[in-house]
């Protein structure tokens, strides 16, 4: 293990991960809300924002996958060190981090069973910006609609006809983190 991927870590643990928390809520309660969300100082290519969430999220329960440019020596040994999280393939991911183009497929993971539709995988895309534009959303916790700026309108549509199975969504550029959950019904402009 490099001995860089000791750092970055929360400063002040209990109170950056209470604060993480309710960024990462505030946002699943309120998509298209774009929230800020500091504490983490992970290696690159990460954005603050994805680390904040990985060192709020997972621990050495939670199996993980990395897609692509995220996928590398110092990220998984920061995260190994930091949350003890588990490095898996997608099928068996509770959670998986990475750009767009490379999580995809999208139905390579997890959507939960009928029993179980909390057993589905969260996606973190790190984007490199988030904006209040592009597709138009609806639905639980936005009082008439929300504007965010998504990667792929057609393939959310998807997975919010899959509901109540599906993906979630957590999207981070920076500082910032806005989610989109699956109940969340995506509109073109």
């Amino acid at each position: 293990m490099q001995t860089e991927a000791l750092t970055g870590g929360f400063a002040a643990a209990p109170t950056e991960a209470a604060l993480a928390f309710r960024a990462v809520m505030r946002a699943m309660a309120r998509p298209g809300t774009i929230e800020q969300i500091m504490g983490a100082e992970p290696p690159p290519p990460l954005s603050p924002a994805a680390g904040a969430v990985l060192l709020t999220l997972c621990d050495p329960e939670t199996p993980l996958y990395l897609a692509g440019a995220v996928d590398t020596p110092m990220v998984r040994d920061w995260i190994t060190f930091h949350t003890g999280a588990s490095l898996v393939d997608r099928p068996r991911a509770m959670f998986a981090l990475g750009p767009w183009s490379a999580l995809l497929p999208l139905a390579d993971y997890p959507i939960g069973t009928a029993e179980y539709p909390d057993r589905a995988t969260t996606l973190i895309v790190e984007m490199a910006q988030l904006t209040h534009t592009g597709a138009r959303l609806t639905g639980p916790g936005i009082a008439t609609t929300a504007a965010l700026s998504l990667p792929d309108i057609a393939a959310f549509q998807r997975n919010a006809a899959q509901f109540p199975l599906g993906l979630d969504f957590l999207f981070t550029s920076g500082h910032d983190l806005a989610a989109l959950p699956r109940s969340t019904r995506v509109e073109g402009q």
